[in-house]
């Protein structure tokens, strides 16, 4: 029988762990052509996370679960996931339902046609969500198609079902700096896409804010692509030649009228001007140098402060 290991990053999530392990289960009774492993991931919750998941493995030996030290963010949570499970194939799923369990027959059934590696999601929809992340969504991912070689679709999610070698060739790049999305793209291999309309959360809030999407986007943007340094360079090579053409202008002027050069008030817009274009090339720059500080460290991606898994995961 293949086994499938369903990864969930949990965080605050004492809600919905219930609903979705319920659920899980009656899934597996109707997939009893293969055996499953839940594997928890508790990404340094401060709710009764971890208690729940101890108490879910205490009655059910599928249940592994892995909590962090600490709130490391989705990312590590995935990868720590990815780390430990030893599946034939491999599931990320969110924990608040999101994330349609009952999709995950028809995953298994097309990933076992052998034409794909990979069988991702899509939403298609974006019902119940704000108006205004919708639009910032969907213009991120037209960005990302634009200025990216990796190809993401709009409302593409990390919910999907893996073989055995697509999971290893993610688990090959080690950066810490990581925007799984993209890599799913990058690895290559053959990958079709399964689509359904949005899902509300099952309960519970979201912990993602606005400002937090954000920075994941500009992440995974700086992840994918070196266009903005392009551009930064482009906007720099434009306001050199435009000033050059002022100081012709202005040197022309005097020898024409002897006057000096006057307009204090436009003088001062331009070099607030200059100076705001300055300042948010440097903020680009440095969010590349940023990268590359986080990367030299070598920090591991998370620390495990409990487990229920009988190995030595130090060396991370």
């Amino acid at each position: 029988m293949d086994k499938i290991s369903l990864i969930i990053p949990c965080y605050n999530e004492e809600e919905t762990i219930p609903i979705l392990y319920n659920e899980l289960n009656r899934i597996s009774h109707l997939m009893k052509y293969v055996t499953f492993e839940l594997f928890f991931i508790d990404d340094g919750s401060t709710d009764n996370t971890l208690l729940y998941f101890k108490e879910l493995s205490s009655k059910d030996s599928r249940v592994k679960y892995i909590s962090f030290s600490r709130n490391f963010g989705k990312e590590s949570a995935m990868y720590a996931g990815l780390s430990h499970a030893n599946g034939d194939y491999v599931a990320i799923l969110d924990a608040d339902m999101q994330d349609p369990p009952d999709l995950l027959p028809k995953l298994y059934s097309t990933i076992k046609e052998g034409k794909y590696n990979s069988v991702a999601t899509r939403r298609t929809t974006r019902e119940g969500e704000p108006r205004f992340r919708t639009i910032c969504a969907k213009i991120f991912y037209k960005i990302m198609r634009k200025i990216s070689k990796t190809n993401i679709v709009d409302g593409s999610r990390d919910f999907r079902l893996m073989d055995r070698k697509f999971v290893n060739s993610i688990l090959s790049l080690k950066e810490f700096n990581r925007f799984t999305k993209g890599m799913y793209n990058w690895v290559g291999f053959k990958t079709t896409c399964i689509e359904y309309e949005n899902v509300k959360r099952c309960a519970g809030k979201t912990k993602w804010s606005f400002l937090g999407l954000l920075t994941y986007s500009l992440e995974g943007i700086i992840s994918y692509s070196t266009v903005p340094l392009i551009i930064t360079s482009l906007i720099g090579l434009f306001f050199f030649v435009l000033s050059l053409f002022f100081i012709i202008f202005i040197i022309i002027r005097q020898l024409i009228y002897h006057n000096s050069a006057n307009g204090w008030s436009s003088s001062i817009c331009i070099i607030l001007l200059i100076g705001g274009i300055q300042l948010f090339s440097i903020g680009i720059i440095g969010q590349y140098l940023s990268q590359i500080y986080l990367e030299i460290k070598g920090r591991p991606h998370y620390i495990i402060d409990e487990t229920n898994i009988n190995e030595n995961y130090f060396d991370l």
